[in-house]
């Protein structure tokens, strides 16, 4: 095993196991193309490597956080543009966290706390939208012409310390995460599934449900 700092992105498809429901063949064949046609293909072009698929979702390392900011911010248009025709329920919309920390790397693996919180970050951001830590937010500043929203300080799942997190756009752009409280909205709040099974191995399923109310 061998530690090294790395900025990690973490994507994940927003409403997949709704998508599954509707047509479970016509979701996987749709994911795969974008994931051959955009995904590697923009990734392979700021110099990221793809760790691993996980379900809908994928693990990226970057060297450097200003490659994965910008890797982001393309990977997130070309999706858009992907979109473009396509009935709501076709269309497959990211969501997008990215940090920077230490990582503990094994064979083509990565793990440790840097990832946790990327993960934790992505489930933070709006459909459509990415969402970085202050530590990505420091570097990139003033190297990407991007727009930034504070987001404060949030407390994610099972990280013990609050990160402060922001919410990123293109210049120009409307922000891609709105902070809870911006403005006036009638709103539901969806607590938290406990997963009660004992296993701490199916806590991705309890976090799973939760996000897809949410979406819903």
């Amino acid at each position: 095993m061998q530690r090294r700092l790395a900025a990690i992105v973490v994507a994940d498809v927003v409403g997949y196991s709704r998508m599954m429901e509707a047509d479970e063949v016509g979701t996987l064949k749709a994911l795969k193309d974008r994931r051959k046609s955009v995904l590697e293909p923009v990734i392979r072009s700021h110099r990221g490597r793809v760790v691993k698929l996980m379900g809908d979702g994928v693990l990226i390392e970057f060297a450097s956080a200003v490659n994965a900011v910008a890797g982001s911010i393309e990977l997130q248009q070309k999706m858009a543009e992907a979109n473009t025709g396509l009935p709501e329920a076709q269309r497959i919309v990211l969501r997008v966290g990215i940090n920077l920390g230490d990582v503990i790397g094994e064979g083509s693996d990565i793990f440790g706390d840097g990832v946790n919180i990327a993960a934790r970050l992505e489930s933070q951001a709006r459909p459509g939208g990415i969402c970085m830590s202050e530590k990505v937010y420091n570097e990139v500043r003033g190297k990407i012409a991007v727009t930034a929203e504070d987001l404060g300080h949030l407390q994610l799942k099972n990280i013990d310390a609050p990160v402060r997190a922001f919410a990123v756009a293109q210049a120009g752009a409307s922000p891609a995460a709105t902070p809870v409280g911006s403005r006036e909205v009638t709103s539901i709040a969806i607590m938290p599934f406990t997963n009660m099974s004992g296993n701490s191995d199916q806590d991705y399923f309890a976090d799973g449900i939760t996000e897809d109310i949410i979406t819903n």
